[in-house]
Order: structure tokens, then C-alpha cells, then sequence
């Protein structure tokens, strides 16, 4: 009986709590580069300032008190990054905007502090950012990227997607990496592509030309 219910289309109904969720993939398209936020130790920053030095961004949205998806996505990143050569801030950064604006500086510090730990290369402290802001700022910058997401008031949590999105140092989307597991070639060599060929070795770049991206499974 149910095998009858779930062929009607029942298994492919969206759950109300999840519509209007997910993401619209804007590549080629720019962020704002100078949207205003605060860095864990409070100091006011701005995206501009993790890619003045010509490395591209990784960039997470997510919030410091989530029960599940956004502890899942900052684990398979930490996982990832503990397997690539080069410290954070090497070759590239890693960005986290909190999209509750509620949350502060001190909390996004104590977040990064678990993680540090855990990465155990203190070196790359200086690669590894989260970030707390306004709604304003945390409004464009979800729309700009194309994260749709929302609070639902039954579960008390927010609604959304998990992806990490690779920015290039002029503020261009170039890629999407989806889900919670992140294979670290793929992180390294969409983070070298990024980089327009200012990052990476000549091996890399060969690497990378021979290297397929599937950009369905986005890996």
C-alpha cells in the first residue's frame, strides 16, 4: 500500500519546510566584495580582505549554533583541508558568514577555536575565517550567491543547503561544491583554477587541465 501511495508521486512531493530552499547557481556573476561584517576577534572586515592578496576564497554560508547540516558541512571541510599539503591562507582561504545576525564575534571565535584544534596546524590560522554581520549585509550576500534559505519556527532552526562556494580574488563565482564530504583534489584544484594561474605549481596546472570536472555532480 504504501509502494502504491509513494508511486503517485507522494516520494516526490518537496516537504513544506523545504521549499523556496536550496541554491541558484550564479556563476560568472559577482559578489560585493565590500559588504560589511566583523571577524571572530570583532574587527569590522570585509570580503575584499581575504583576496587582496590575489588568493581566491572558499566561502561557506552557514550559522555557529546549528543542531546538524552546518556542523556536517564544516566537519567535511575540515576533513578535506587536513588532507591538502598547503596550510590555509597558502594557497587560498576559507570563509564562513554566519546568516543569523544574531550571532556574535565571541561565538564565531569559540567556533574557530574547536576547529584550529582540530585542524592542528596552527599556521593556518590566518586562512580560516568566521564571520558574524547585519542583516542587511548577510541578505545580499545569501542573494548574490544564490543561497535560499529560512527560518522555520517549528523546528526552531533555519532551512537551507549545504554548499561551499569558490570565489575568484576579483569577486567572480567560478564553482559550487556540494553536499558534506569534499574530496580535496577537487577543493585544491577548483581553488587553483580560481586563482586564475596565480596560485599553484607548473604540475598543478597540468593537473588541473587533465583534470574533468563533472559540473552536474560537481565534482
Amino acid at each position: 500500500e504504501m509502494e502504491n501511495k509513494l508511486g503517485e508521486g507522494f516520494a516526490n512531493q518537496t516537504p513544506k519546510q523545504l521549499e523556496g530552499i536550496g541554491i541558484d547557481e550564479h556563476l560568472g556573476e559577482k559578489i560585493d566584495l565590500d559588504l560589511p561584517f566583523k571577524d571572530e576577534s570583532g574587527q569590522a572586515v570585509t570580503l575584499r580582505s581575504y583576496v587582496k592578496d590575489g588568493k581566491p576564497v572558499l566561502l561557506s554560508l552557514a550559522y555557529y549554533a546549528c543542531p546538524s547540516l552546518c556542523n556536517f558541512h564544516m566537519n567535511g571541510l575540515l576533513d578535506s583541508f587536513k588532507k591538502i599539503p598547503q596550510p590555509l591562507g597558502q594557497e587560498f582561504h576559507s570563509v564562513v558568514v554566519s546568516i543569523e545576525p544574531k550571532e556574535t564575534p565571541a561565538l564565531a571565535r569559540d567556533k574557530k577555536a574547536t576547529y584550529m584544534k582540530s585542524y592542528g596546524r596552527p599556521e593556518g590560522e590566518k586562512g580560516w575565517h568566521f564571520l558574524t554581520g547585519d542583516q542587511a549585509a548577510i541578505t545580499k550576500l545569501a542573494k548574490q550567491v544564490g543561497f535560499n534559505y529560512r527560518w522555520d519556527e517549528s523546528e526552531q532552526q533555519y532551512a537551507h543547503a549545504s554548499a561551499a562556494t569558490v570565489v575568484t580574488p576579483d569577486g567572480t563565482i567560478s564553482r559550487y561544491l556540494y553536499g558534506i564530504v569534499f574530496d580535496p583534489k577537487t577543493v585544491r584544484l577548483s581553488m587553483i583554477e580560481a586563482s586564475n594561474g596565480k596560485v599553484g605549481s607548473v604540475v598543478d596546472k597540468l593537473i588541473l587541465y587533465c583534470f574533468h570536472f563533472d559540473s552536474k555532480a560537481s565534482k
